[in-house]
């Protein structure tokens, strides 16, 4: 009986552990924490898959060093895609 809670705390020790496994995943990480936006970490992720981590570290830091941007996400959002269309525009 002694066999269930010893489960029961490996599964709370588990589930502190990162489980980082692949360069996006972090990167993705790192943008959520710059930025202060935890809810959106798969996003970031998703995103790192798509653009250069170096824009997106760029962006995202230049973003968070702003004093006066009230959701950091959003506007590195807005920014990010703004961007984009206007290197499309460019073409």
């Amino acid at each position: 009986m002694n066999a269930v809670p010893d489960y029961i705390a490996e599964l709370k020790k588990r589930s502190k552990d990162s489980k980082v496994y692949s360069e996006h995943q972090l990167v993705g990480l790192e943008l959520a924490e710059i930025l202060q936006d935890d809810s959106h970490k798969s996003l970031y992720m998703k995103l790192a898959k798509e653009y250069s981590k170096d824009k997106l570290l760029r962006l995202a830091k230049s973003i968070a060093e702003r004093e006066n941007v009230e959701n950091k996400g959003a506007y590195f959002m807005k920014v990010l895609y703004s961007d984009e269309e206007d290197s499309k525009g460019k073409k």
